[in-house]
């Protein structure tokens, strides 16, 4: 055992009657990186949240290099040298405060910076924090409310406030879900050197390849107990097996494509942006279309196009023959077009809203008689979708902000599909999700294209479109750059369209 190897004894934790962690113990060494793999609902959140200090009430106990530490409260984690970098974003930030005194925000808690200082005077310690990550903001940059950040910036900063701590332990909760592939390059390169200089790294990712790359160890969590650990190199047949269970691998293997005839929404002289080309598009009933693009490359701008939240440069669209042109959002829910935005905590859910009134909230017409909501209606719809995408909860009055990220995603997918769509629009729906929630989520999709409807699935992630999708659109720049069914392409020729950059 080193000294500043972090073991996990006998760890235990309930939420009522529910037990979501069964002792679990696990070893995680110093100067190496442990990947931290489970389906959706295995436990993880709430172990993260243990080890933070977030849940106090738990059994079991927590040594960092032979030492008990008590885990109290989130200060006594920090204390102790564990540093947490959470999957929701909006965790690691405060609203109302400059960029500048959110990167330095534990030297004012601490006193070592004064809480009167002048943000001028934070400029430069700011800029410190900011080089762990080489982000080379600039003093206009760290005056900014941090509340104005796009998701990709927040994400970095609190990365570099606490790479900036030099913890014991460093927690990464799916920390690439927001990153471009420049941005998780540089990333990991940090990782690596904390991890060369001692530092214990918890790595907690769903996108396998970045485990493969970077972990030197890999712990499976399933139903709250350890179901198997390995040592790099990895037998993913085996892990994969150990996260999901047999059944869910062989229907992971059943994919069949599918090529629909009819059109759902055409797209003529499309311009996504003032420097790019128009562009022509169809999107055909009874199939799923991946768009697969880097930031910037217009993903999100054309999904927004499509569901009225913006507008178009150019171009016009007709949906089942008709012409639509949705000025608002609500004009495309009228025709039965839906997005299930990219950024889900900040477009999807309102804090401490229930499970069942965040699915009731778009159709509040269908649960009411009159004027008068039916919260019994509410609760039977929230328990149908729960059942029917295996979401883990307590029941439908828990509050939505409380789940997993993967329980989310299956809350908002499933209020959107009780709508019955035409053209289902899923913006980057895998963000922070694992593998098992993925599958559902898929499976959902597809089942909506199988009954005539249209679906595109919008996202960075070659590996997740190639899972969901049956045709594939890559978007560079804002410009189509190829266009194929999945068996007719492979995972290096999509790869190669996206790196034609302009």
């Amino acid at each position: 055992m080193n000294q500043g190897d972090v073991e996990i004894h006998d760890i235990t934790m309930s939420f009522a009657s529910n037990p979501v962690l069964r002792g679990v113990d696990m070893v995680i060494p110093q100067g190496k990186v442990s990947a931290l793999l489970g389906a959706n609902g295995a436990g993880k959140s709430t172990l993260i949240k243990i080890l933070s200090g977030v849940y106090p009430q738990h059994g079991g106990s927590v040594k960092i290099g032979g030492d008990p530490i008590h885990l109290g409260t989130p200060a006594d984690s920090r204390s102790a040298g564990i540093e947490t970098v959470h999957q929701r974003i909006d965790e690691g930030i405060i609203p109302g405060l400059s960029v500048a005194e959110n990167l330095l925000f534990e030297q004012i808690v601490s006193g070592k910076i004064r809480k009167v200082a002048s943000l001028r005077s934070m400029l430069k310690p700011a800029r410190e924090v900011a080089q762990a990550l080489q982000l080379d903001w600039s003093d206009s940059f760290l005056r900014k409310d941090v509340f104005e950040l796009g998701i990709a910036d927040k994400q970095m900063l609190t990365l570099a406030r606490a790479l900036s701590l030099y913890p014991k332990l460093l927690i990464l909760d799916e920390p690439t879900s927001a990153l471009s592939q420049a941005e998780v390059d540089r990333l990991f390169e940090v990782i690596r050197r904390l991890r060369d200089s001692g530092v214990a790294i918890l790595y907690v990712s769903h996108r396998l390849g970045e485990i493969e790359s970077l972990a030197d160890n890999l712990v499976v969590l399933r139903d709250g107990a350890i179901l198997g650990e390995q040592h790099a190199p990895f037998d993913w047949d085996v892990a994969l097996t150990h996260m999901l269970g047999e059944q869910a691998i062989r229907e992971m293997a059943d994919f069949q494509e599918r090529r629909g005839s009819e059109v759902c929404l055409s797209m003529k002289s499309i311009r996504l942006f003032q420097r790019s080309e128009p562009f022509d598009l169809g999107v055909f009933k009874g199939e799923v279309l991946g768009v697969v693009g880097l930031l910037g490359s217009g993903k999100s701008e054309l999904a927004r196009g499509i569901y009225g939240a913006d507008k178009f440069l150019n171009g016009s669209m007709e949906l089942g023959g008709v012409t639509f042109q949705p000025s608002t959002p609500a004009a495309a829910i009228k025709k039965k077009v839906y997005l299930i935005p990219e950024d889900r905590a900040a477009e999807s859910m309102l804090p401490g809203w229930s499970i069942a009134r965040t699915i009731s909230l778009p159709f509040l017409n269908q649960f009411s008689s009159g004027s008068v909501l039916s919260f019994t209606a509410e609760r039977a719809e929230g328990q149908r979708i729960i059942e029917d995408l295996g979401v883990v909860a307590t029941g439908t009055d828990q509050d939505v902000d409380a789940l997993s990220g993967g329980n989310q995603q299956k809350i908002v997918v499933g209020r959107w599909l009780q709508g019955n769509p035409q053209l289902l629009l899923l913006d980057e729906p895998f963000r922070g999700v694992d593998i098992g929630a993925r599958r559902e989520i898929s499976r959902k999709a597809r089942s909506v294209a199988a009954e005539g409807n249209a679906v595109m699935v919008l996202t960075s992630d070659i590996d997740e479109a190639l899972e969901v999708a049956d045709r594939i659109l890559v978007l560079v720049d804002g410009e189509v750059r190829f266009d194929s069914y999945v068996t007719q392409t492979s995972r290096e020729q999509i790869l190669s369209k996206m790196s034609e950059v302009a």
